[in-house]
């Protein structure tokens, strides 16, 4: 059994904020498992890396197994596997409402819905979501109902579990990024992203990981959304 005090489960972590997110609490010296559907085994004793959907419920229980078998608890799980498709709402196939909804919420439920027990048992636990502010901020520029619909749930539901489980040690938080520098955005279109954000450049996955770092330690903060996009949130 690892000697590890803390332990986080971190999906969408082969690459960008995921990635990002795994170093940073491998920083401050927890263990971590970590997963998404092409993520390559690690050599770092610390790190279990699981391959799979998310949006498969038996990811969520292997996630969890593998946690346990190695850490034995549950600290943190990062809810941020998400994908994003930006079209008018009549140009949507059945396929792209399909994936989003399965990464996006099913993902979403099935992972945290096997690790809310394991916290129960422990007397605690933080569960963080990683959204949007597109969520909240409807743009003609950018049409993007799916993503208003999925995020914009798991923001429901990030109050919604903060409330039910807020008096039996289980804080419930979000962050919601504006457009962030990621493998994701080719760099030809970053000037053009930059200036949807008030601030006019684009995120740094950092700033991500610093948010998650800082509701981690925010003992007295559950339920929050925590923007984090230059200002998108605030207004044009």
């Amino acid at each position: 059994m690892s000697k590890i005090k803390k332990v986080a489960i971190v999906t969408g972590a082969s690459q960008g904020i995921g990635e990002g997110l795994v170093n940073g609490f491998r920083a401050r010296g927890y263990g971590v498992v970590a997963t998404s559907r092409s993520i390559r085994p690690s050599n770092e004793p610390d790190v279990v890396t699981v391959a799979g959907d998310i949006g498969d419920p038996e990811t969520g229980k292997r996630l969890v197994a593998a946690a346990l078998d190695r850490f034995g608890r549950i600290d943190t799980l990062v809810n941020n596997a998400g994908i994003f498709i930006g079209k008018s709402f009549t140009d949507y196939t059945e396929e792209d409402y399909r994936l989003k909804l399965k990464t996006n919420l099913d993902g979403f439920y099935f992972a945290t819905r096997e690790v809310i027990p394991v916290m129960l048992a422990q007397g605690g636990g933080h569960v963080v979501q990683i959204t949007a502010s597109t969520a909240e901020f409807a743009s003609s520029l950018s049409p993007a109902f799916i993503a208003m619909l999925t995020k914009g749930g798991m923001n429901a539901a990030t109050k919604s579990l903060a409330i039910e489980y807020a008096a039996r040690g289980i804080r419930v938080n979000a962050v919601a990024p504006g457009i962030i520098r990621t493998p994701m955005h080719h760099p030809d279109i970053v000037d053009q992203l930059a200036a949807f954000h008030p601030m006019n450049k684009l995120g740094e996955v950092e700033d991500i990981v610093r948010a998650v770092l800082y509701l981690e330690d925010a003992a007295f903060s559950t339920g929050e959304i925590l923007h984090v996009d230059g200002g998108l949130i605030a207004g044009r």
